[in-house]
């Protein structure tokens, strides 16, 4: 490179240049200012013309050259360059950002200069010292309608954001809402929210659908790249939404279990599930549906629900009872003037399932003793949902469970034959399938709390800091759930069940209104009911209590009865 002196008009404009937006009028007259007073203090940077010419283009200092004419000068001094083989095109980019920084329209057509000459985006970015995420956004600005493009290149720049959702529009659209959202004479800005607003289309992304290629072949998805999502995660997404949802709605179609059924989302995005059907939150049994639906962002959702019993024909003054029933169910829509419960009723059922499984979990592992297992099997008779005439549901051909567990302990000739690990195996199962606590007919009652606690069914609860529980709790009972935590409360309900969320992602967090153990109260109270009730038979079979007859033996049916239970007791004996 050496300094000569040239005469400014027989210089050449380079059309590679990296700046090509006209300067502002203030810029040009400081500049012409400055040459008049002083000259051109940093000669222009020229090359000699590649094409075998004798001229020279400039590579660096178009303005200055300009200016110079403007001025009147007959010579300036230059710098002659080598030839590049970018025709200076990588030179002229990086002495216009050092010395001004270009602005984005401008770096976007540099940067697509060196591309077409071979230049590869990430070569550019270590060029440059820029990350290769801002080389993919600047040439986004490929995809912009050129008279959003002259705005851009005044500085009105979009977010990144705003910026993507522009590009991915067609021009036709584009145009459209350019039309209806350019500015005004006199505003120099452009709202971009509202012009990205208008172009917004939502997004279906390919790491939601449950569909593969096949299906996505048939409904013509075409999925595109989003250059701006992470690295480790499947980015591809389309906005053909409507083939989206219906290939997600053949998947389902194609992969519904026995007995499930296809369900719809109402305006907040919940499953609906048929008329009276129950939610089951925890593992669902042998006995329970699926339900499959698709939720706000189009994924394939499954959850489990049980039907209730079909009950026996009506007797008469049944209408009575439906209209008590309905006089129920305008109760427990409480009162609005009412405060909200700690737990709500959903939540309440949400503990009940959750129990019951980590109850059977327990059952099915826990180290129990021999005693106490036989008093759980006491207690578990003594279950409200226990009937000695129960019609089981899951009764095939006038078998039950319970019958299955019972034929393990008989053999063929009918007699009783089990060694001790098989009694326990027969035991554990028939606890399993006798003791609940989730809030329906099912329910054993404080039996089976006082069961969990007894073989530590806690520590099989699983982890209660999940959206849908939490959502179930009030403000109160909330932020006493961060007491022992380093959860702050937030201002937002919202914003604390986000961070209690984020705290036990890993961890297991266990509400105390889930735990087994009843407090002493409720054992009272159980306890004086079983003791009334005790006392009430023992008076009976006294002849004392306020069903005896008269006499000290009672009718001459109880004298019978008695009678006949001492006989049976003597041939048992």
């Amino acid at each position: 490179m050496h300094l000569i002196k040239v005469d400014p008009r027989a210089l050449k404009e380079n059309p590679d240049r990296a700046r090509q937006t006209k300067s502002t009028p203030q810029a040009d007259a400081l500049l012409l200012a400055t040459i008049k007073a002083v000259g051109v203090v940093q000669p222009p940077v020229i090359a000699p013309e590649r094409d075998g010419g004798n001229g020279y283009v400039i590579n660096a200092g178009h303005r200055r050259v300009k200016q110079a004419i403007a001025a009147g000068l007959e010579e300036i001094d230059v710098l002659v360059d080598d030839v590049a083989n970018d025709n200076g095109a990588m030179r002229s980019m990086i002495e216009n950002i050092a010395r001004e920084p270009l602005n984005p329209v401008d770096q976007w057509r540099a940067i697509e200069r060196l591309v077409a000459l071979g230049w590869s985006e990430e070569a550019i970015g270590i060029a440059l010292t820029q990350p290769v995420r801002q080389i993919r956004k600047l040439r986004l600005l490929a995809n912009i309608l050129p008279a959003m493009l002259e705005q851009m290149a005044k500085g009105d720049m979009p977010e990144e954001k705003q910026l993507r959702i522009i590009a991915a529009a067609a021009h036709e659209e584009q145009s459209e809402v350019w039309k209806a959202h350019k500015p005004k004479k006199g505003d120099p800005q452009v709202s971009w929210w509202s012009v990205a607003n208008a172009l917004d289309r939502k997004k279906m992304y390919a790491r939601d659908a449950s569909f593969g290629d096949d299906l996505a072949k048939a409904y013509g998805i075409a999925w595109v790249e989003d250059l701006f999502a992470p690295a480790d995660q499947d980015s591809r997404y389309t906005t053909d939404v409507e083939a989206f949802l219906g290939a997600q709605q053949e998947w389902m179609t194609n992969h519904l279990p026995k007995k499930g059924v296809i369900a719809a989302a109402n305006n907040f995005g919940q499953v609906v599930l048929p008329p009276k059907a129950e939610r089951v939150y925890g593992k669902p049994g042998k006995g329970d549906r699926a339900a499959m639906y698709l939720d706000r962002e189009g994924k394939v959702q499954t959850v489990h629900y049980r039907l209730p019993e079909p009950k026996a024909a009506a007797k008469t003054g049944a209408s009575g009872a439906n209209g008590a029933n309905g006089s129920d169910s305008d109760h427990e829509d409480g009162d609005l003037g009412k405060a909200r419960p700690d737990v709500t009723r959903k939540g309440i059922a949400m503990i009940g399932d959750l129990r019951t499984d980590a109850l059977h979990e327990a059952l099915g592992r826990a180290p129990i003793e021999d005693d106490t297992l036989m008093a759980l099997l006491i207690l578990a008779l003594a279950g409200r949902n226990v009937s000695i005439l129960s019609g089981a549901s899951d009764e095939v051909y006038g078998v039950t469970r319970m019958d299955r567990h019972a034929a393990r302990l008989v053999a063929q000739t009918g007699d009783l034959a089990f060694d001790r690990e098989t009694l326990r195996v027969a035991a554990r199962a028939a606890l399993i399938d006798t003791i609940s606590a989730r809030q329906n007919r099912t329910d054993s009652g404080i039996v089976a709390r006082l069961a969990g606690a007894a073989i530590g069914a806690d520590n099989f609860l699983v982890n209660m800091a999940t959206e849908e529980f939490l959502s179930c709790l009030s403000r109160a009972a909330l932020e006493r759930a961060c007491t022992g935590t380093s959860v702050l409360p937030r201002p937002r309900a919202r914003d604390t069940r986000t961070a209690l969320i984020e705290r036990f992602k890993d961890e297991r967090f266990v509400h105390p209104a889930a735990t087994f153990a009843p407090d002493s109260a409720e054992v009272a109270v159980w306890l004086a009911n079983t003791d009334d009730a005790v006392g009430d038979d023992v008076a009976d079979e006294r002849g004392e209590g306020p069903d005896a007859e008269a006499g000290p033996g009672g009718s001459e049916e109880d004298r019978e009865a008695a009678e006949a239970e001492d006989a049976y007791r003597v041939a048992a004996e």
